[in-house]
């Protein structure tokens, strides 16, 4: 990989001004456990409230970091998860990222107002490979500002960037004040990588967190993501991950 890291950091400085110094809440980044770091996802069209209360027993039986739900399911979610360590997410501009800005924003301040702690939000694949820097950077600056304090999880869905992109996406998550960069939605070409991972985690260094989430089905496969830098997995396959087994 032919790969000038600085060079497309200064390139974005060049095209949108320095980074301003922003405050992110880190949101248990540093899990002592397995199961902390797991994000429970549940996120298939067809998901039923039994669906969402199962993951929700499941979630407080193993102690993941949180159930990542549709916003529609956040009231139930933090109902069922209050008074735990559990948190609520909810996933906003899902899956393809290309509603409005202002869509966005309002969604999440709807799953906010219903008790959601952390936001993953995927961004504007078509405005980052069109080049337009400046509305991707402004769609996230909305969904954090929305977030109110919250940590946001911005999913960058690697599988349709390619190498400079992908730096590129860290690099405006960063200055948009996001808490996390992340791989994928799980719902498009292909998920998480190892080398992904590491490339994410070189180019935001300590400052943010990096989530692996998509095709993580093991014990092995959430090893190897952690290993290569990632503080949290999104996984539907969490239950068989802690067990030691995996899931197809």
């Amino acid at each position: 990989m032919n790969l000038d890291i600085d060079a497309l950091r200064t390139r974005v400085a060049r095209e949108l001004g320095p980074e301003v110094t922003v405050s992110r809440p880190l949101a248990l980044r540093a899990a002592s456990t397995l199961a902390g770091r797991i994000d429970h996802t549940i996120l298939m069209p067809g998901a039923t409230r039994a669906d969402v209360e199962r993951a929700c027993g499941e979630a407080l039986e193993h102690r993941f970091a949180s159930v990542c739900v549709n916003s529609r399911w956040v009231p139930l979610v933090s109902s069922v998860l209050q008074g735990s360590s559990v948190m609520t997410c909810a996933v906003v501009g899902f899956p393809l990222g290309a509603m409005s800005s202002h869509a966005k924003a309002a969604e999440t301040r709807d799953a906010v107002a219903n008790g959601a702690d952390e936001i993953d939000m995927v961004i504007d694949v078509g405005d980052l490979k069109g080049g337009d820097l400046a509305a991707v950077e402004a769609d996230i600056e909305a969904v954090v500002a929305a977030a109110v304090g919250r940590p946001v999880k911005v999913i960058i869905e690697t599988c349709l960037l390619d190498e400079d992109e992908k730096v590129i996406a860290c690099l405006l998550a960063a200055r948009a004040g996001a808490s996390y960069v992340k791989t994928s939605s799980g719902f498009s070409t292909s998920g998480a990588t190892v080398e992904d991972i590491a490339l994410m985690r070189t180019v935001v260094g300590d400052a943010l967190g990096v989530k692996a989430s998509g095709g993580v089905r093991s014990t092995a496969d959430a090893e190897a993501m952690i290993a290569a830098g990632a503080d949290r997995i999104g996984a539907s396959a969490s239950v068989a991950i802690v067990g030691g087994g995996s899931s197809t």
